[in-house]
């Protein structure tokens, strides 16, 4: 008997009248919240526009949400579209079931099409956004403590997670593989804080740390757990997703560093333009600064001078009589 356990709640949702309020959506939605919070404050600090990474992700997280979804339901089609199953709940979404890989990979071309129409590179919002998508995944894995799934074999290690009863499901205590890639999540994300602090990644390659990190740890988590998936020569398919990224990532990090090294000056080129309509610190309608406007006033004068000078020197005031010789002194305009 297993005196030690992590126990599953009872319900995952609360009914809060004629509204439900789910566990697995709460999960999801705070770790939105805390990747773009977290991903605005780095943004900042390499230079961007706060608000740009908020402006961004009402792209980039519609896709990712569709994206999750989509994976989920060709993986696991089974579970939709077999006999005896109802399809309509593919789009039910709340009673848990996105795939990371789709997340990431249409929430990129959410994110590009977001970072086209600010004319921002994408490699280095998903370098200020990796870490915070991390830290979202690790809140997000609660969902499914929530919901009762996504756990490993039978274990009565002090830290097992109890199962009840329920569809599909047996009850027993557990490996809480929810838990271990939760907490291989935050460490993902400390990770690509610290490298990219020591070695100034840029040109994605922050994000393609982020990639790496996390497909090495999903690839032995998957292998613990025991709901019902795809085999590819005797691996899940999600294990050989895992190998395939992280080999991809792994590259680009290796190509990108000798093609582009260092980290880009410029992440947002709006943010570094001047203000107004680009003219110097005191510089007047024209662009021109007060000290060259003096300048310019102060030649304009002196020719001026010079050409009264020469028209002096023949004629008295302009009427046409030779100028008396004096001393040598040239007569100077009548200026009135």
């Amino acid at each position: 008997m297993n005196l030690a356990f992590i126990p599953s709640p009872s319900t995952g949702v609360i009914e809060l009248g004629p509204i439900p309020l789910r566990g697995y959506a709460f999960c999801i939605i705070i770790g939105v919240f805390v990747a773009v919070w977290f991903g605005n404050k780095r943004w900042v600090a390499r230079g961007g526009t706060a608000g740009t990474v908020a402006d961004i992700a009402v792209w980039a997280v519609p896709f990712g949400l569709v994206g999750g979804r989509l994976y989920h339901v060709i993986t696991d089609y089974q579970l939709y579209f077999s006999d005896g199953e109802n399809w309509v709940d593919a789009f039910k979404i709340w009673q848990g079931g996105l795939g990371i890989w789709g997340a990431i990979a249409l929430g990129a071309v959410g994110a590009w099409i977001g970072c086209r129409r600010r004319g921002i590179p994408l490699p280095a919002w998903a370098d200020a956004l990796a870490p915070g998508i991390a830290f979202a995944q690790a809140i997000g894995r609660w969902g499914n403590w929530f919901n009762q799934e996504l756990y490993g074999r039978p274990t009565d290690v002090p830290w097992a997670l109890k199962i009840s009863e329920g569809t599909n499901r047996v009850a027993g205590t557990y490996h809480p593989t929810f838990l271990y890639e939760s907490l291989w999540c935050v460490g993902v994300a400390l990770l690509v804080i610290w490298a990219d602090r020591r070695f100034k990644l840029g040109h994605g390659r922050a994000f393609a740390l982020y990639v790496a990190a996390y497909c090495a740890g999903r690839g032995w988590i998957e292998y613990m757990r025991v709901d019902e998936a795809h085999h590819v020569l005797g691996l899940r398919l999600n294990v050989w997703t895992a190998i395939i990224v992280f080999v991809l990532a792994v590259t680009y990090i290796v190509i990108s560093a000798k093609v582009r090294p260092g980290r880009e000056e410029i992440v947002e080129p709006a943010a570094a333009e001047p203000s107004g309509d680009g003219a110097e610190p005191g510089a007047d309608a024209s662009g021109t600064t007060g000290a060259k406007a003096d300048a310019e006033a102060s030649g304009k004068a002196d020719v001026e001078e010079s050409e009264d000078d020469s028209s002096g020197t023949g004629d008295s005031a302009g009427t046409g009589e030779k100028a008396p010789e004096g001393d040598g002194t040239p007569q100077k305009a009548d200026r009135s």
